[in-house]
């Protein structure tokens, strides 16, 4: 029998989040990217990463060596990389890494190359058609706008402390391509977040030419950066535009539809969401699992409870402060537990005491079997918990039943009636006199 936690998928080691570790390598296919894009490399480094650069195609940096990763955080500017050298491995060696729980972060242009693509599709995301451009003849930045209306300006950010901190606060200027989600449940999906999106007045088609057929997409469904994290907890983001991260866009003023900005939001978008990309934010663990009988008599964790047993259970869920880089108590009032045997027979909210520990208390079902408990705790931005930690019920023993019961005390009585009357009957059928004799 399972008598210990079976899984925990969470990030939790201070490998990641001790700043010596971060190793990040950056793939280029432009040298220039390294002086256009140097603001957002500095800040990185500020934040304590290690960024080694190197061509798509190198080959004396590898990414993996006998399954050990020598980085933990991986950044694509590339966009027109045709192929990925050995040392990468191809794109198998990018979908191994995210699949060890690594991150991604991916940057492109009007011009994908398939390598991208491939990796973005098994991602959960379609890009558009290359050389398709994202159009906005509304909301599009005055004086860096060339005329066609590709560079523009949105306001709609994703609502996340977590990822975003407190959100840019001004619009974001971006020039680049669209996607959308794959899978007819893509929009759905708790996996997949919509970060960055256009407005009402924008679409996705090709520039300077007349719109005949149905753009590939319009609207709030124009997807502009999406980030996506897998069950394992790996981090990735994917953003249509390259230039969103460069020094031009991070100091350019913002002129939109008459309201002039000093500054663009895309140094504070930017910077905020690298942060969570690479575990900087949103850390939760896990840890001090226990339950027993509500009345303490018994030991911590048993191996077994009987039917309608009243216990307790109790977990400590903390968060990783970016700002103390230290472990802090993590409070929610959304923390469910299940008690489950196939189905949920029970279903009950965590309460907390602010300082990280969750409790409940409940009986067990009136149902003998083998149940688990299970927590699995989902919450935008932050890392996935999935707790399990299985026990058996077992019914009453033979001593352990009532002996009498309110209900049947109709038929206690009949019972006992019964016998006084047979005692009656016979002491009357013993003792009475024949009269006939």
């Amino acid at each position: 029998m399972i008598s210990c936690l079976v899984t925990l998928f969470m990030v939790a080691t201070l490998s990641t989040v001790n700043a010596v570790n971060k190793r990040t390598l950056v793939l280029i296919d432009n040298p220039q990217i390294r002086t256009t894009h140097s603001a957002f490399f500095v800040a990185l480094q500020g934040d304590g990463h290690e960024l080694s650069y190197v061509s798509p195609l190198d080959e004396s940096t590898p990414l993996q060596k006998y399954g050990e990763f020598f980085f933990e955080n991986l950044i694509i500017f590339a966009p027109s990389t045709e192929d990925f050298g050995e040392g990468i491995g191809g794109t198998e060696g990018i979908i191994s890494f995210i699949d060890s729980g690594r991150n991604v972060l991916i940057g492109v242009n009007q011009n994908v190359s398939e390598p991208i693509r491939e990796i973005a599709n098994l991602c959960g995301v379609d890009f558009d058609e290359s050389e398709t451009s994202v159009i906005d003849h509304v909301n599009y930045a005055n004086g860096v706008d060339n005329g066609d209306h590709t560079v523009i300006a949105t306001t709609h950010v994703l609502n996340s402390n977590v990822m975003l901190g407190k959100g840019p606060s001004s619009p974001v200027l971006y020039s680049g391509i669209g996607h959308a989600y794959s899978g007819a449940n893509a929009n759905s999906s708790p996996l997949l977040y919509r970060v960055l999106t256009g407005s009402s007045s924008t679409y996705s088609h090709f520039p300077n030419q007349r719109v005949k057929t149905y753009p590939q997409s319009t609207g709030v469904d124009t997807l502009l950066v999406t980030a996506i994290q897998t069950r394992n907890n790996a981090r990735i983001v994917l953003s249509g535009s390259i230039d969103l991260f460069s020094n031009k866009y991070f100091a350019s003023p913002v002129d939109m539809a008459g309201k002039i900005y000093s500054k663009s939001g895309n140094e504070d978008f930017a910077l905020e969401l690298s942060k969570w990309n690479f575990q900087g934010r949103g850390l939760l663990r896990a840890s001090s699992l226990s339950h027993r009988l509500s009345d303490r008599s018994g030991p911590i964790n048993p191996l077994t409870y009987r039917v309608k047993d009243q216990i307790e259970f109790s977990v400590l869920i903390e968060e990783y402060n970016t700002n103390t880089q230290s472990w802090g108590p993590f409070i929610a009032d959304d923390v469910l537990l299940e008690f489950v045997m196939i189905d949920p027979y029970i279903r009950t909210a965590l309460k907390h005491d602010f300082k990280g520990h969750f409790t409940t208390k409940f009986q067990v079902p009136d149902v003998y079997g083998v149940y688990k408990f299970v927590l699995h705790y989902q919450k935008l931005g932050y890392t996935f918990l999935d707790l399990t930690h299985q026990v058996s019920v077992h019914p009453f023993r033979h001593h352990e039943f009532e002996r009498f019961i309110d209900v049947a005390f109709p038929y206690y009585a009949s019972a006992f009636s019964m016998m006084v009357a047979f005692f009656l009957f016979g002491f009357v059928f013993l003792y009475q006199k024949d009269k006939t004799a």
